[in-house]
């Protein structure tokens, strides 16, 4: 007989993780969290803000708990792009499908040494405009935070500040030589972004100051960044927030700025040549913000300022690991579920404004000398001279990784109800994963506000197993009463992450719950309201809707109770799973989405109105049209919905499939070819050093590439005819690779493992009318560097290794779409 429990013993126990047995062989786990404290109102007045209302009204705020917009809660999606690291003429497209992707703030740091690397010589021209890249921002509708520095690390040398400055004053305090110099900088920075603040009506809500900064001792701590501060608003940069990064131990003036946060999936900037333990990334945070380690180049000597202001300041994030760079002596190769599985833990853990670095990757600018990182010139890491590919979810070419499809989703989900999710108040469960490593323990989190709540799960930790949690039902307890899910277990098998909502708002219809993750909201006037869900790989979708008098539901399969509807055995897909009519009310439909099909769901604004879009294809909106972007196929097909009129030009009509109304193209098919001779074989390399600030492997010397082989590469004439762009692909196992035109380096790659792309738009107008050439080092069998298990190739008892296993080019085709 099965055991059971009163509902009256579930509310005495709600705070405690169940297990509901039975004489058979299965097992009912019950994880119940209690969400019936009630909620803090936000705390206002203390944070001191720049000016926050723009000629339009709108106005920005911040209270303890989050950001508004309009006095409605609002919960931004921010993403990291660096202007100086990518063309020009790109830009425009770029920020497009940033947006497309859910992004709502682009942010990008202002490095010193790209504007002046020679004293008083600024250049904020072609790739180096601000202005005009700001202006773009405000262009295609994104808001803007400014990070000036002046010390930004970012990966680039002696963290941005201009050698001029490093070689010869006291840096990173306020020391009144280097003031000056700052103060010219940020006057500089304050013309380019003249008219662009949001108090003009421009895109600029944000800037940040210093970065990693735990400096303390005379001259240095709070007091300097309060001097920022100041002279930033001297430079005229008034804005409604100033932040500063929150972790390692950082210092800054408690309500002058607001800290910002992040997590890393991995720790390339470390020295082990292992695998890491499970990192803090992937367990929910109840009382702590800072997410592990996250590389900063200072030690701080006590807690900082962040850890005491938890109670005043939002949970705000800036550098979530949206991918990770490669260095010299680690090189980790992150999975898209590594990167996507974050984000049901930062949000479930309080995080209010999802900030990544990077989302888009990029190139380093090459001036007296190569800009990166190095321990050459005294850094702490040894990063590729010109790429920062960064794994991101748009590579520095534009192309969309797989990453990004597996984000865009979570960021629908903050764009349209945000607003809900923001006020809503951590709640923890009574068990939780003692530590990090603790992979046994169901890992959940709660986010509750009066009797609506957003459940967080996640059973994804890079690079260990987890055990699946079997026949798992949860019980959330709020103020009007339990609410128990799923009617039977379900299985959360290795891998799975997800956000399920409790007595979620369907428009003035309650759903009690869904085994599905909310998505998007589509109001299309008189036509109703579509809810947009993902179903959960591997779990049963499971609603159940509240119909009080008036209201009735249309699902197959539905079985109706008292004062509610029940769907189970609802197949995921692009039909309609369920219709609520109510009395006076529109019409709401609900979509289910396979997980796959979410993935490719893009939505934006197209034929006079916001649309779903659902494509294969890497899909963006720009200026009325749909920009289809297709990787070595020339077919295309796109789902769209609400239906169009008629077929736009271009396309043929392909039926409908579910409620969308289905398009087909197929454009000219193009085969770029490349040619491979090798010239040189590779000599015995050197033995790797170790040293430097960290004491670990140090890229090689100059000298060293006297050992590498190279390989002529010939792209045949005309290889980007009909064509939007096209990706030569570089397949080598070796240590380091580097293209070069003539002699001059214009990309190099560490290999890892992770396939080297440089798209041949870019390459062709900087390889000019030189020769092309690849040079790879040998990687030697003892080199102590961390590659991953995948990559690290098998060396068959040879000493090292130095080849080329593929180069080929791939057809990249766009197809713009115009109703």
């Amino acid at each position: 007989m099965n055991m059971t429990f009163p509902r009256s013993a579930i509310a005495i126990a709600c705070a405690l993780t169940l297990t509901l047995t039975s004489s058979s062989a299965s097992a009912e786990t019950l994880l119940a969290i209690d969400a019936t404290a009630p909620v803090a109102k936000p705390a206002t007045g203390h944070l001191k803000l720049g000016t926050a209302v723009a000629p339009s009204g709108q106005r920005l705020a911040a209270n303890n708990q989050y950001l508004s917009l309009d006095g409605q809660p609002w919960m931004p999606v921010m993403g990291e792009f660096h202007y100086s690291r990518s063309p020009a003429d790109t830009w425009e497209a770029e920020l497009r499908k940033m947006k497309t992707a859910g992004i709502t703030v682009v942010a990008s740091y202002v490095m010193w040494n790209h504007h002046e690397e020679h004293e008083g010589k600024f250049t904020w021209q072609d790739n180096r405009d601000l202005r005009r890249f700001v202006e773009l921002c405000a262009k295609v509708g994104l808001k803007a935070v400014v990070r000036v520095g002046p010390w930004v690390h970012a990966e680039v040398r002696f963290g941005g500040i201009p050698d001029w400055v490093v070689t010869s004053m006291r840096t990173r305090g306020d020391d009144p030589q280097y003031l000056r110099y700052v103060g010219r900088f940020y006057d500089e920075i304050g013309r380019q972004l003249r008219g662009q603040l949001w108090k003009d009506g421009g895109p600029v809500i944000g800037i940040q100051l210093e970065n990693e900064y735990n400096l303390t001792g005379p001259d240095q701590g709070a007091q300097h960044i309060a001097t920022l501060k100041k002279l930033a608003l001297k430079a005229g940069m008034d804005v409604p927030f100033y932040t500063v990064t929150g972790w390692d131990g950082a210092v800054y003036p408690s309500g002058e700025v607001t800290p910002v946060f992040g997590g890393y999936p991995d720790e390339p900037w470390g020295t082990s040549t292992a695998e890491l333990p499970p990192k803090e990334t992937y367990a929910f945070r109840f009382d702590s913000r800072v997410s592990g380690d996250l590389g900063a180049q200072t030690a701080a000597q006590a807690p900082g300022t962040a850890e005491t202001d938890i109670a005043l300041t939002p949970f705000l994030g800036a550098e979530y690991g949206a991918g990770l760079p490669f260095m010299y002596r680690r090189r980790p190769v992150v999975s898209a579920d590594d990167i996507a599985s974050m984000l049901p833990v930062q949000l479930g853990s309080g995080v209010n404004l999802m900030g990544y670095y990077m989302f888009h990757g990029g190139r380093n600018p090459v001036g007296d000398s190569t800009l990166e990182e190095s321990t050459a010139s005294g850094g702490y890491n040894d990063t590729t001279a010109i790429n920062y590919d960064f794994q991101a979810p748009l590579g520095p070419d534009g192309q969309q990784r797989t990453v990004l499809a597996k984000l865009r989703p979570f960021h629908y989900f903050m764009h349209d109800f945000g607003s809900r999710l923001a006020p809503m108040t951590v709640r923890r469960p009574a068990v939780t994963p003692a530590n990090p490593a603790d992979l046994k323990t169901a890992r959940v989190s709660l986010r509750a506000a009066g009797d609506s709540a957003f459940l967080f799960v996640n059973n994804h930790v890079r690079q260990y197993p987890m055990p699946v949690q079997k026949d798992v039902r949860f019980a959330v307890k709020l103020p009007g009463g339990t609410v128990e899910f799923p009617r039977k277990g379900v299985d959360i098998a290795n891998g799975a992450y997800f956000i399920w909502p409790v007595n979620f708002d369907l428009d003035g219809t309650r759903l009690r719950y869904a085994t599905a993750q909310p998505v998007t909201r589509l109001d299309m006037g008189a036509a109703g309201i579509t809810y947009v869900f993902a179903a959960s790989a591997g779990v049963p979708v499971e609603l159940l809707v509240e119909t009080p008098s008036g209201t009735t539901v249309d699902a197959a399969g539905a079985q109706r109770q008292a004062g509610s509807v029940l769907v189970q055995g609802l197949k995921p897909g692009t039909g309609k799973a369920l219709t609520v009519h109510r009395q006076g009310g529109r019409d709401v439909n609900v979509l289910v989405l396979t997980p796959e099909q979410a993935q490719q769901l893009a939505v934006g604004e197209f034929a006079g109105q916001r649309r779903l879009v659902l494509s294969a294809q890497q899909a963006w909106f720009d200026d009325g049209a749909l920009q289809l972007r297709s990787t070595g196929s020339n077919r295309f097909r796109v789902g769209v919905y609400p239906a169009l009129a008629q077929a736009p030009a271009g396309v043929r009509a392909a039926g409908k499939d579910g409620v969308f109304q289905a398009f087909e193209a197929q454009l000219p098919e193009r085969r770029p070819s490349v040619t491979v001779i090798a010239e040189r074989a590779a000599q015995p390399a050197p033995a790797i050093l170790r040293g430097g600030l960290a004491k670990a492997a140090l890229q090689p010397i100059p000298e060293a590439w006297r050992a590498a082989a190279t390989w002529r590469i010939d792209v045949a004439p005309g290889a980007l005819d009909g064509l939007d762009d096209a990706l030569l692909q570089l397949d080598f196992t070796g240590d380091v690779g580097r293209l070069l035109a003539g002699t001059r380096m214009v990309d190099d790659w560490y290999y890892s493992g992770y396939l080297w792309q440089v798209g041949l738009k870019q390459l062709q107008a900087a390889q000019g009318q030189q020769p092309l050439s690849l040079a790879v080092l040998p990687l030697r069998a003892d080199a102590p560097v961390y590659i991953p298990r995948e990559g690290r190739p098998d060396f068959g008892g040879q000493p090292q290794l130095a080849r080329v296993n593929k180069v080929d080019i791939v057809p990249v085709y766009r197809l713009a779409i115009r109703p």
